[in-house]
């Protein structure tokens, strides 16, 4: 791969945003790697990593790859495509973020399930000003993340959101100093490999779903009858009763 750096663990794939010359802007050849990396996971279903290089994590989709798009290609929505597919992924994703998140930057980090971020991370959406909009997934999935009052200071108005503002609203569930952010995102995805694969996975299907009592139900009715439940709750009364 030419973009990613891409680290392959037994529980998880770490992938790493890397086009230094452009501070990791988002380019035809990101997103056709992005694809590669979602089907594998799809594949074979694993936790998902991803940061930037170099201090910023994605500084916005290539301008000058955008400048020469037209109509045919916006309706192929081309970096939409990609983020809703990592959105999708069977099992958890977490972005670490340090320094800009702009642009198919942001979308792609609001894509992920969970977001970390450093002291100098700064979220946002600059597209109006470039005669365009967020139509990579911002104009919703922020103003589900956030509420609609800040996605529309931010998709509007041009409002960056820093660090705290970002703790302050649950965009990201932590700020960390930089040197340590990679150590905790890989900190919180063992606590989520430490959970059951199967009912991790249904519970981010049925979660993302909306949620529905009649889809709670046929989840847990797999999970009940599943050998890993039996297991599990084996160990909990053993070590209860010791």
């Amino acid at each position: 791969m030419t973009t990613l750096a891409v680290e392959e663990l037994d529980d998880r794939l770490v992938v790493t945003l890397r086009r230094p010359e452009a501070r990791n802007a988002i380019n035809a050849a990101m997103v056709g790697e992005l694809h590669d990396v979602c089907a594998a996971l799809e594949e074979k279903p694993r936790l998902l990593l991803i940061t930037g290089d170099g201090g910023t994590f994605a500084a916005g989709a290539d301008i000058g790859e955008l400048r020469d798009r037209g109509r045919d290609q916006a309706l192929q929505g081309i970096n939409r495509a990609v983020f809703d597919r990592v959105a999708k992924l069977p099992l958890p994703t977490v972005a670490a973020v340090d320094g800009y998140a702009l642009g198919g930057g942001a979308e792609l980090a609001y894509a992920c399930d969970v977001r970390l971020a450093s002291p100098t991370a700064v979220f946002g959406n600059p597209e109006p000003g470039l005669g365009i909009l967020a139509a990579a997934g911002a104009s919703w999935r922020l103003r589900e993340l956030v509420g609609a009052s800040v996605a529309k200071q931010v998709l509007l108005a041009g409002r960056r959101i820093d660090a705290d503002a970002a703790l302050r609203f649950g965009l990201v569930a932590e700020v960390v100093p930089a040197g340590e952010l990679l150590g905790r995102a890989h900190e919180l995805l063992d606590r989520m490999a430490r959970s059951g694969a199967l009912a991790l996975r249904l519970t981010k299907l049925v979660a993302d779903g909306g949620g529905h009592p009649l889809t709670d139900d046929l989840a847990q009715a797999i999970l009940f009858e599943s050998d890993e439940k039996r297991v599990r709750m084996d160990a909990f009364l053993a070590g209860g009763r010791s």
